[in-house]
């Protein structure tokens, strides 16, 4: 079992940020192998990834999610079914400097390996920090 967080400075104000990450069809441009995301049903998503497991040949899958959006607490809450209890919260505040945003993220996941798990929301924060900053350029 574990409990992730980190966070990061983007170089965009709150808003922006928070209307950036509240659109579900923009999730493949910041989280990787993920090749589609498709919101339905009210809080659904159905997400597709490409992913090359170890013992596996490489597939694409498809799965269910939620999520949850709030935007006066400006928070985006997810989840997905299954044996991991995946889920997990991001919050966007505004940053030290005029025109930036501290976004926050905390991950809950009965996967074991930290050091992935790590690595895979680091991934993911650097890729939302590029995506909106070159959104919006």
């Amino acid at each position: 079992m574990g409990d992730y967080s980190d966070s990061i400075t983007v170089q965009v104000p709150p808003d922006r940020l928070f209307a950036y990450l509240s659109d579900v069809q923009h999730l493949p441009s910041y989280m990787p192998r993920l090749t589609s995301a498709r919101p339905h049903d009210g809080d659904k998503v159905t997400v597709t990834a490409h992913i090359d497991p170890p013992d596996a040949p490489e597939q694409d899958v498809t799965s269910e999610a939620w999520l949850h959006v709030d935007e006066g607490g400006k928070n985006l809450d997810w989840g997905a079914a299954g044996p991991h209890d995946y889920r997990g919260r991001l919050h966007v505040d505004a940053g030290g400097d005029a025109g930036t945003s501290r976004l926050s993220v905390q991950l809950h996941t009965e996967h074991t390996e930290g050091g992935e798990v790590d690595h895979g929301l680091r991934e993911a924060l650097s890729g939302i920090k590029q995506a909106v900053e070159t959104a919006e350029r």
